[in-house]
C-alpha cells in the first residue's frame, strides 16, 4: 500500500481525503441526529447549480458554488414544516430533487454536458492541486475553530433537536443558521475535489457506523473519523492496485464498512 504514496498526486488525493474525513465526519454527526440527511445532497446540488451557471455564463465556478449554496444554506435554515406530516426532510428531499433538475438542465447546455454531469457527480479526487488543497485546509480549519469555540451552543442545539424536532424547528435560532452556513462552506469546498457522492459518503456513512458502533459522544466522533480515514486509504489503494475509478471505489469502501458496523451492532444486541 506504501508504494502508492510515492506519487505526488495520491499523497495530494489521501491529503485531501484526510481533510474531508476529519470535517464531515463532524458534521455528519450533526446531520444525522437531527434527522436532516439530504441537507448534504441538497447543498451539493446547489453548489452544483451554481458551477453550471457559472460554466454557462462564463463567470468563476468556485465563487458561484459558494455564493449559489450560502444562499441556498440561509434559505434551508430558515425552512420550518409546521405540519406533523410533513417532516423538514421531505422539504429538503425536494429542493435537493429541483436542484438536482436545474443542474442538469443546465450542463446539458454545455459542450460536454456528459462528462460535466460525471464530474459533478463522482468528481476527481486524483486531480486536487496543492493549492486546492491549502485552500480547503484553511476554510476547514476555520470552520472547525468557530465551531470548537462554540462547541457548546452547537452541541445544545444538536441534543435539543434530537430530544424534540418540532420545538427546535420552530425557533428562528441564530446558531441554527450559523451551523447551515459553516456547513454550506465546507460542502461546497468538499464537492469541487470530491463530487456530490463521495461527500454525501464522507458526511453520512462514518457517523451512521459510530453511532451504530458506540454511545459515547466522544467515541462517536473518533470512530467517525477513524471510518472516514479507513475508507479512504482502502479506496485509493483499490483504484490504485485494480485500475478502478477512485471516487467510486471510496464510495464502495464506505458500503463496505457500513455492513461490517451493522453486523457488528447486531451481533451486539444479541448479547445478554
Amino acid at each position: 500500500m506504501l508504494e502508492m504514496f510515492q506519487l505526488p498526486f495520491m499523497q495530494q488525493a489521501f491529503i485531501a481525503c484526510l481533510l474531508m474525513a476529519a470535517m464531515l465526519s463532524y458534521f455528519g454527526v450533526h446531520v444525522v441526529t437531527r434527522g436532516i440527511v439530504f441537507i448534504d445532497l441538497a447543498l451539493a446540488q446547489i453548489s452544483s447549480v451554481g458551477v453550471a451557471f457559472a460554466v454557462l455564463t462564463g463567470g468563476d465556478p468556485r465563487l458561484y458554488a459558494v455564493l449559489f449554496t450560502l444562499a441556498g444554506a440561509l434559505g434551508l435554515s430558515l425552512i420550518q414544516s409546521n405540519h406533523r406530516r410533513v417532516p423538514q426532510e421531505a422539504i429538503i428531499g425536494i429542493i435537493y430533487a429541483v436542484a438536482s433538475a436545474v443542474s442538469m438542465l443546465l450542463i446539458a447546455k454545455t459542450p460536454h454536458g456528459d462528462s460535466d454531469v460525471t464530474a459533478v457527480l463522482f468528481g476527481n479526487i486524483l486531480a486536487v492541486s496543492p493549492q486546492q488543497i491549502i485552500e480547503i485546509a484553511i476554510v476547514f480549519g476555520l470552520v472547525g475553530v468557530v465551531h470548537f469555540i462554540f462547541r457548546r451552543r452547537f452541541s445544545g442545539l444538536m441534543q435539543a433537536y434530537a430530544e424534540d424536532v418540532t420545538a427546535a424547528g420552530n425557533r428562528l435560532n441564530p446558531w441554527n443558521i450559523l451551523f447551515y452556513l459553516s456547513l454550506a462552506l465546507v460542502i461546497s469546498e468538499a464537492v469541487s475535489a470530491a463530487g456530490v457522492l463521495q461527500v454525501f459518503a464522507y458526511l453520512i456513512v462514518p457517523a451512521v457506523c459510530a453511532l451504530l458502533l458506540f454511545q459515547n459522544a466522544s467515541l462517536i466522533l473518533l470512530a467517525a473519523f477513524v471510518i472516514g480515514l479507513l475508507a479512504s486509504l482502502g479506496g485509493l489503494y483499490t483504484s490504485y492496485a485494480y485500475d478502478l475509478p477512485t471516487g467510486t471505489a471510496i464510495v464502495a469502501g464506505f458500503g463496505v464498512l457500513f455492513l461490517l458496523s451493522l453486523g457488528l451492532s447486531a451481533l451486539r444486541g444479541r448479547r445478554p
